[in-house]
C-alpha cells in the first residue's frame, strides 16, 4: 500500500513547463469526489446544492448496498428541500445511455482529481487498496487520494492499533466541523483543513475544497499523521465531555477544567506523535517554498521539558496553527445553543445518564453501545467508543506519556477495568471534588523514569547523588514518622479515589 501512494501527487515528475501549465489548469477545473458517503459528505453536497443550482466540481458515489442519503434520519430528510435533494442525486449519478446510473469509486477516479474515501476505519483501509488499484488500471495516477476516519485502524492479524496516515504517509486527510443539521443552515459558514505531508498538494487541494461552497473555508495544512490523530483524539474527549456536561450540569465549576484538559491532552498527544513520525524532516526541508507561505505563522512550534539539566526538544506543535483542526475539537466538546451535539458527545449523554441511574459504570463495552442504540444512536457512527477500543495500543505503539492522556485513561477504565477499578473510577467521575482534583494532579508527570534511568548510570555523579538523595529523604521521612506515631495512622487512612485511580492507571498503561 506505502509503495501505491508514493506518488499521491497531482503532478507527474516532469520538467516540461508546457505539461506542468495545462496540469495547473486541469486542476482549476477539476472535480471532487467522496467516496462511501456518510453523513458529512452527505451534508456537504446539500451546502454546496444550497448555494449553487447545480453544482458542477462535486461527485458523490455511495459504497454498494448503502443508500446515497442513509446516514440522515427520516426526520432529517423530511425536513430538505425536494430541489437540493435532487441536486444531490444528481452529484451520486451520471447519464448513461439516457438512464440515471449510481456513481462508483471508478467513475470518480476517472472523472475527479481529488478522491475522499470518506469510509470510517472499518472500510476506509479497504477502499484505499481498491482505489490504488482502479487508479493503476485506469492510468490515473495522478488523482489524490484522502480520507476521513476518526478512528484508530487496527491490523486484526498482528494485533496492532495504528494511525493509517502514519501507515500510508502520503495520504491526505481532510477535516471539518459540523454539528447536525448544522450545514444545510444556508447562513451558517464552516472551516475545515486539508493536510499533506506536500505543501504544494495541501495547497492545491485545499483549492479545490474551498471552491465546492462560499460557505466552507478550506485551509492546508502538511500534518495528516497528526490531523488524524487528533480526530480520532477529539472523538474520544467528545464522549467525555458529553459525560461531564450532562452528569456535571449542576457543578458548572468543574466544567471549564475539564474541557481544557481534553483539548490541551489532544494537542500534547498529537504532539508526540509528530515527534515520532519518519518522515519528519523532509516535511520541513524538502518543500518547495516554506511553509509560512503555505499559513503557518513559523516554520515549526517546538516545546521543550528539562531533561537531566539539558533542555531537549520533545514536541512538534505546528499543527496547533491549523485552525480547523483546533476548532473541530473545541466544538465537538460543546453543547449547542441550538440543535444536536455530535454523536460522540451524546454518547457520553447517554453514559452519564445510565451511570446515574444505574449507580455504576457500565459493565462493558457492548453494554454502552447498546444504551447508545436504545437512545437511537448507532454504534457504527460512534468513532469515539472504537478509537477507545485500541487506546492502550495506541498508547504503548506512540509512548503517549500517562500524565498527557490522564482523561482518556480514566474513561477508558470506566468502561474496560476489572470491577474494583470501575467502582474507583465511577467515584472520580461523578463527585465534583474527586473529578476536579483528578484534573489537577493527574496531569503532573511521574518521576519514576527519572528515577529508573538514574540507576542505570550510577557512574555518573548526578544520577548517584539523585538516588543519595531520595534515600537521604526517605529515611527522614520515616524518623519523623516513627517519633510522632505518624506512620501507624497514615497507614490506616484511606486515599482518596482520585489517587486510587492515578495509582491503577499508572500500572494498567
Amino acid at each position: 500500500m506505502n509503495t501505491a501512494l508514493n506518488s499521491n501527487g497531482f503532478f507527474p515528475r516532469s520538467l516540461d513547463g508546457d505539461l506542468v501549465r495545462q496540469r495547473i489548469r486541469d486542476l482549476e477545473s477539476g472535480k471532487v469526489g467522496f467516496y462511501s458517503v456518510g453523513l458529512y459528505p452527505a451534508s456537504l453536497a446539500y451546502n454546496c446544492a444550497m448555494q449553487q443550482d447545480e453544482p458542477a466540481s462535486l461527485l458523490l458515489a455511495a459504497r454498494p448496498g448503502r443508500e446515497l442519503l442513509g446516514a440522515f434520519s427520516q426526520d432529517a430528510l423530511d425536513g430538505m428541500d425536494p430541489d437540493h435533494v435532487a441536486s444531490v442525486e444528481r452529484m451520486g449519478s451520471h447519464l448513461q445511455n439516457g438512464q440515471r446510473c449510481p456513481n462508483t469509486l471508478k467513475d470518480l477516479l476517472q472523472r475527479c482529481e481529488l478522491v475522499v474515501l470518506s469510509a470510517n476505519s472499518n472500510h476506509v483501509e479497504e477502499d484505499l487498496q481498491e482505489a490504488c488499484r482502479l487508479r493503476e488500471e485506469l492510468g490515473r495516477e495522478h488523482v489524490v487520494l484522502a480520507c476521513l476516519a476518526g478512528s484508530f485502524s487496527h491490523d486484526h492479524i498482528a494485533n496492532e492499533s495504528y494511525v493509517l496516515c502514519e501507515k500510508v504517509p502520503n495520504l491526505g486527510f481532510f477535516s471539518g466541523f459540523h454539528r447536525h443539521g448544522a450545514l444545510r443552515n444556508p447562513h451558517d459558514s464552516f472551516t475545515a483543513n486539508f493536510c499533506h505531508p506536500s505543501a504544494l498538494t495541501a495547497l492545491l487541494a485545499a483549492r479545490m475544497l474551498d471552491r465546492l461552497s462560499p460557505n466552507i473555508q478550506v485551509s492546508p495544512g502538511v500534518h495528516n499523521i497528526e490531523g488524524q490523530y487528533i480526530k480520532a483524539a477529539k472523538n474520544m474527549s467528545s464522549v467525555f465531555a458529553g459525560f461531564g456536561y450532562t452528569y456535571h450540569h449542576d457543578n458548572p465549576g468543574v466544567l471549564p477544567t475539564l474541557l481544557t484538559l481534553l483539548l490541551d491532552q489532544c494537542l500534547d498527544q498529537a504532539a508526540t506523535v509528530s515527534m515520532a513520525r519518519r518522515n519528519r524532516q523532509s516535511l520541513y526541508n524538502r518543500q518547495p517554498f516554506p511553509l509560512t507561505e503555505l499559513g503557518y505563522g513559523v516554520q515549526r512550534i517546538e516545546a521543550a521539558l528539562v531533561r537531566g539539566g539539558d533542555m531537549e526538544k520533545v514536541r512538534d506543535h505546528t499543527f496547533a496553527q491549523l485552525t480547523a483542526m483546533v476548532a473541530d475539537v473545541r466544538g465537538s466538546m460543546m453543547r449547542p445553543v441550538s440543535g444536536k451535539p455530535t454523536r460522540n458527545f451524546q454518547a457520553g449523554q447517554v453514559l452519564a445518564e445510565h451511570m446515574r441511574a444505574e449507580q455504576r459504570c457500565p459493565q462493558s463495552m457492548e453494554e454502552l453501545e447498546n444504551w447508545c442504540e436504545n437512545a437511537g444512536l448507532r454504534k457504527g457512527g460512534l468513532e469515539g467508543l472504537k478509537a477507545l477500543r485500541y487506546w492502550p495500543q495506541i498508547a504503548r505503539k506512540y509512548a503517549i506519556p500517562v500524565h498527557d492522556a490522564s482523561m482518556v485513561n480514566l474513561l477508558y477504565m470506566a468502561i474496560y477495568g476489572q470491577s474494583s477499578t470501575k467502582d474507583v473510577a465511577f467515584s472520580v467521575m461523578t463527585e465534583s471534588r474527586e473529578l476536579s482534583n483528578y484534573c489537577q494532579e493527574s496531569v503532573r508527570p511521574t518521576h519514576s523514569r527519572r528515577y529508573a534511568d538514574a540507576l542505570q548510570n550510577l557512574d555518573q555523579p548526578e544520577a548517584m547523588d539523585l538516588v543519595v538523595n531520595a534515600v537521604i529523604a526517605d529515611n527522614a521521612r520515616r524518623l519523623i514518622r516513627d517519633d510522632s506515631g505518624l506512620e501507624e495512622s497514615e497507614a490506616n487512612a484511606e486515599p482518596p479515589a482520585y489517587l486510587k485511580a492515578m495509582n491503577v492507571i499508572e500500572n494498567a498503561l
